[in-house]
């Protein structure tokens, strides 16, 4: 599969998550997280799906177009994984992440701890949907959606 396949791939399988998680979250009080602003497109699209929830944002630097940057009171700069674990117990309704790197050496090192972090931000029963395979007793993982790439995006919920 090239590159632009890949990407494209991922794009849709994060998309249809997203989408399907539209209306799952009533009943859930806390905001939505998303670690990882990069370009802000995934975050401008948190933004249509959960209008009437607090989106707070996480990554090193803000780089995203003007108009897909969150107020400043919901940017959180700096790594992440320092910045992030200041929230937990937040009891979001949802957290979304997609830091992978594509390198598997690389995302190793980044699974030592984010599976930990998102069990800790996201609230008993909510959600959490990642680019890599969060493997965690607290985080149960949700059925592969239609559509959807075996491997190629993760959508779990938070148990006690």
């Amino acid at each position: 599969m090239s590159r632009l396949d890949s990407f494209i791939s991922r794009m849709t399988a994060q998309r249809e998550i997203l989408n399907h998680l539209r209306g799952r979250l009533d009943g859930l009080g806390g905001p939505v997280l998303e670690l990882g602003l990069g370009n802000g497109r995934t975050f401008d699209h948190l933004r249509e799906c959960f209008p009437d929830r607090r989106i707070i944002v996480f990554d090193r630097a803000v780089g995203a177009h003007k108009t897909s940057v969150p107020e400043p009171e919901n940017m959180v700069v700096g790594e992440i994984r320092e910045t992030a674990r200041k929230f937990i117990g937040i009891n979001a309704a949802l957290a979304h992440v997609d830091i992978g790197t594509g390198y598997d050496d690389k995302d190793a090192i980044t699974l030592t701890w984010l599976p930990q972090l998102m069990a800790g931000l996201v609230a008993p029963h909510g959600y959490a949907v990642s680019g890599l395979e969060l493997r965690h007793p607290h985080l149960e993982p949700l059925p592969v959606l239609p559509g959807v790439e075996v491997g190629r995006y993760f959508l779990y919920r938070r148990v006690e």
